[in-house]
């Protein structure tokens, strides 16, 4: 089975307790491709400036990932400047240069239609609904926004919802997105909205999916389902965990033949497994130095200490 991603392939300026570093390879395309990599096909829709050079493709094509998508335009890349000097749970932005970003319209290659599976990255809800609209035969559709999206743009994000078997936002996101400040009340808010099922990300303390009687296609409402994250001496670089972890959940669903209760907390699990991963060097580095190997290695660990 094959997922088409649709998202940022960006660079990233960032400061951590760990260092400092200037334009690593980044964007939520490009770490949830590589996390899916290592579970089935990945295509990525995107566009890049003439700063992307064929090193950096190459990080994704070495993993097996399609870049047909990636539209190349005159200009510079997305780029992202952050800093979680104070806070490794939240980023402070301290530049945004949106470059040949801004004026991203998405456009899917011939063949990409055929993709089994979308993901919605973070982008415009008004470009991520126009995907959805060109992809009428995907047998599932997933998606993530961000804070920016649901205070500004709140009317264009609620069609969207409609349209997504699987929402992934992180806690606050959920609270803001439904106006309930209990956690649990907030995740059954966001599945009132549409989706057929909430995966709510809360950063060290691991995550948890939330289901509605859609989820599974039998009219029964599944109890909430929690995975823990793999204990980590250092974390070097937080910002590809939760793209990195949508990238692992839904690679391994895409993998399987059949979407079950079994198959869904297997795939959070890997979603830790990835995000984790992630986190362990700047931007993409200790994802392009990871192994299957090494992933079943991890899931084991994460197996053993949660009693899966």
């Amino acid at each position: 089975m094959s997922i088409l991603v649709v998202g940022s392939v960006a660079f990233d300026s960032l400061e951590t307790p760990s260092g400092k570093r200037e334009r690593v390879l980044g964007g939520a395309a490009t770490h949830f491709a590589l996390a899916a990599s290592f579970f089935t096909d990945v295509r990525v829709v995107g566009v890049v400036g003439e700063d992307f050079l064929p090193e950096h493709e190459r990080v994704l094509t070495v993993k097996g990932v399609d870049t047909k998508g990636i539209e190349r335009a005159p200009g510079k890349s997305f780029h992202w400047t952050g800093s979680y000097l104070t806070d490794l749970n939240a980023a402070h932005t301290l530049a945004t240069d949106l470059n040949v970003f801004a004026e991203f319209s998405p456009k899917i290659p011939e063949g990409y239609e055929e993709s089994d599976f979308l993901f919605l990255a973070n982008i415009d809800p008004v470009l991520q609904l126009q995907v959805r609209k060109q992809m009428p035969k995907v047998k599932m559709v997933a998606g993530d926004t961000m804070n920016y999206w649901i205070g500004a743009h709140r009317e264009k994000l609620l069609p969207v919802l409609q349209e997504l078997d699987v929402l992934l936002i992180n806690d606050n996101e959920a609270r803001m997105l439904s106006g309930e400040t209990n956690g649990v009340k907030a995740a059954e808010g966001v599945l009132k909205l549409g989706p057929k099922t909430v995966i709510v990300k809360y950063g060290e303390h691991g995550s948890a999916a939330y289901f509605s009687d859609r989820s599974f296609g039998d009219g029964v409402k599944r109890r909430p389902f929690r995975t823990h994250t793999v204990p980590l001496q250092e974390v070097v670089d937080p910002t590809g965990a939760g793209d990195s972890f949508a990238g692992g959940f839904y690679g391994y669903v895409a993998s399987q033949k059949v979407l079950t209760p079994e198959v869904f907390r297997t795939a959070m699990f890997y979603g830790s497994v990835m995000g984790s991963f992630a986190v362990e060097a700047f931007g993409t580095e200790k994802l392009q130095q990871t192994t299957r190997k090494d992933v079943d290695e991890r899931f084991a660990l994460l197996r053993e200490i949660s009693h899966l």
